[in-house]
């Protein structure tokens, strides 16, 4: 039995629990309240010295961390990872992607909206995240006027990583309006079979959410 350790508001978290739902696995959830500090005790530490979720844990005890490696590892041997070694590469490409490119500026301007008081100083950054957000999003816009998929021929991992925090933009302040292909790829994202959405945020950061200017 997989043990999966996360905050469920989080997208890096939603990311493999998507795929475990896709792919039909048991797994058990632990909910970790990672915005007030439930990383930095000692027992989660002494799961992850980093500090940080989601973290995986096998039946064995074997510990993995990062939410992309999560997915490569989950979905070897299924149609969610491309067994050409050519197609798996440009699958890769676009984790590493949404991790240097996308999750730095969509998922904290998310964080920032949602996370921190209204007159916190971090605000001041949203504009740059913004700004470098849209960069990423007009990468995804040009990839998806041309194919259906970023994981492939299919829907797979590379898909399930951008559509995490992809899905939630709005609430960082993206209008989506201006990326048909995008608005029309997380619409078959949320029909692919067994689909999961991420659980909405507690009401007191939506409420900041919807405050945000």
């Amino acid at each position: 039995m997989i043990t999966l350790h996360g905050y469920t508001a989080s997208g890096n978290c939603h990311k493999p629990r998507l795929l475990l739902e896709q792919l039909g696995r048991a797994y058990r959830w632990v909910d970790v309240d990672s915005p007030n500090g439930a990383t930095r005790t000692p027992a989660f530490l002494a799961l992850n010295p980093n500090g940080k979720v989601p973290v995986l844990v096998r039946g064995d005890g074997a510990v993995l961390t990062e939410s992309n490696a999560m997915l490569v590892w989950l979905a070897e041997g299924s149609p969610f990872l491309p067994a050409d070694a050519w197609q798996r590469a440009q699958a890769l490409s676009w984790l590493f992607f949404e991790q240097y490119s996308h999750e730095p500026y969509v998922a904290v301007a998310r964080f920032i909206r949602g996370w921190t008081p209204l007159d916190a100083p971090r605000r001041a950054e949203l504009p740059a995240l913004l700004e470098r957000g849209h960069q990423a999003l007009a990468v995804m816009e040009r990839h998806l006027s041309r194919t259906p998929w970023f994981t492939g021929e299919a829907y797979g991992i590379a898909d399930i990583a951008l559509f995490a925090y992809t899905g939630v933009a709005h609430h960082g302040g993206f209008d989506l309006s201006a990326y048909p292909a995008i608005g029309d790829w997380l619409a078959r994202v949320r029909a692919t079979p067994g689909f999961r959405a991420m659980p909405d945020p507690a009401p007191a950061n939506a409420a900041l959410i919807e405050a945000s200017p």
